[in-house]
């Protein structure tokens, strides 16, 4: 997610080792046997014979699944497909999109790890595959939801999620007791700007909340996803701004009031989420948005100051349900790809119901039924029960080709907005006039 995924991967693996959160073992569940349960087995091509061919595969070197757990994965592939071979590389997130990009029209790479906001561009320039009419039908009931449009592009399936990610509401619980706040209260954005005010009333915390709003990828994320929760749309179904009526227009003028009335920190100006949990283990924030890894983090004994003082929830909602921003990570088999049913029958066993089981205290999985599995759970009893919900109900930055314009665009106006240098419907207008000539 641009400049905040390197920060939103470092969490489920690292951070759960830090605090103890992590199951012991070789691993948490053997294969289940069946398609979505396999952690390796044999597959066959379109042509009904077993699959065979070199593979390369282009990966993201950051935490989330590490380069010993995917080489685990791959190697399992290949014992159980012994006509197959797999070559990783693996690099930095910065370098993955322009390395997609530029390796294409050599057909260097036969599978690619593809952003949430990459697929409308790199379907749109015929970069990856559309794997539509490979999707089993069973996918569409057995995987989450959220966690499937992750790498959907005008209704098409351009790739298969992997890496999950969104954000959460994350509460300091001594501070709310401090200000007599039930946390019960907390389910709609209604609720946090009474808990809000009652904790700034009280004195317990000068500025209960803090936000990643600074003019970057992080700014876009919240946006996204308090436009949602208000019942509003970034882009209307052909890919146009939708930001300028409805609920984009109330998300940005309350993002606005809570800095006007001082219940948000100003500091959320220039703040990305790393700032937000910095502050937040400090003990210098009582409510806040993050992805995954903060909770790892504000658990942390050695480090966190409230570790004994943290609740992690589905974010609050509005008029338009709880809905969360998409992070998430999709493999995609590359449109140069000199082998695409080996490289479909790879992405299907690393994304499989028992290769995600067995390392998720590397990601969460994809699968519904992971959910209810006790093992699952007891990585990480508190993130699993927020995680079931909210993975289910996910928003989508915009699927647009030329988005990285697009989002550069909305930031800037955005910030114009929250600095009170324009009225919020003026900020978005303005917005939508320059998206049309990106």
């Amino acid at each position: 997610m641009a400049s905040s995924r390197s920060i939103s991967r470092l969490g489920f693996l690292t951070g759960a080792v830090g605090a103890g959160l992590t199951v012991g073992g070789a691993g948490l569940l053997a294969a289940c046997g069946g398609s979505s349960s396999s952690t390796g087995a044999s597959a066959a091509g379109t042509s009904g014979g077993a699959v065979k061919g070199a593979l390369k595969v282009l990966v993201m070197k950051q935490a989330g699944y590490s380069d010993v757990h995917v080489k685990a994965m791959s190697d399992a592939f290949t014992a159980a497909n012994p006509g197959v071979s797999v070559t990783v590389d693996s690099v930095a997130y910065e370098a993955l999109h322009d390395k997609i990009v530029a390796s294409a029209p050599a057909g260097s790479y036969d599978v690619v790890l593809v952003d949430v906001i990459w697929p409308a561009e790199f379907a749109s320039k015929g970069l990856i595959a559309d794997l539509t009419d490979r999707v089993p039908a069973a996918w569409k009931t057995d995987v989450l939801p959220g966690a499937l449009a992750s790498a959907q592009y005008q209704g098409k399936y351009y790739g298969v999620p992997w890496l999950l990610d969104t954000k959460y509401f994350f509460t300091n619980t001594a501070m709310l007791k401090k200000a007599g706040v039930d946390p019960a209260s907390l389910t709609s954005w209604d609720g946090v700007l009474t808990a809000a005010k009652a904790l700034k009333d009280k004195k317990v915390v000068q500025y209960p909340l803090l936000w990643s709003w600074s003019q970057a990828e992080a700014l876009i994320c919240d946006y996204a996803l308090l436009t949602a929760c208000f019942g509003g749309k970034l882009v209307d179904d052909a890919g146009k701004p939708a930001w300028t009526s409805g609920g984009a227009v109330t998300a940005l003028q309350w993002m606005k009031s809570t800095l006007d009335t001082g219940l948000s920190d100003k500091a959320s100006l220039e703040s990305l989420e790393d700032d937000v949990r910095k502050s937040f283990v400090a003990g210098s924030t009582a409510m806040a948005l993050n992805w995954t890894y903060m909770y790892a983090s504000a658990m942390d004994k050695t480090a966190s100051k409230v570790a004994a003082d943290v609740a992690i929830q589905p974010v609050p909602g509005g008029p338009g349900g709880r809905i969360s921003t998409n992070g998430s990570m999709a493999l995609a088999v590359a449109a140069g790809s000199k082998n695409p049913d080996a490289a479909w029958a790879y992405v299907q066993s690393l994304s499989s119901k028992g290769i995600q089981e067995k390392y998720v205290t590397d990601s969460l999985p994809i699968w519904k039924a992971s959910y209810d599995d006790a093992t699952v759970k007891a990585s990480a009893p508190a993130v699993v029960d927020a995680a079931k919900v909210q993975l289910a109900a996910m928003v989508n930055r915009p699927q647009v080709a030329k988005y990285n314009k697009v989002s550069a665009i909305l930031q800037v106006e955005l910030q114009n907005a929250l600095l009170g240098k324009k009225d919020p419907q003026a900020a978005l207008n303005d917005a939508a006039s320059k998206a049309a000539d990106a």
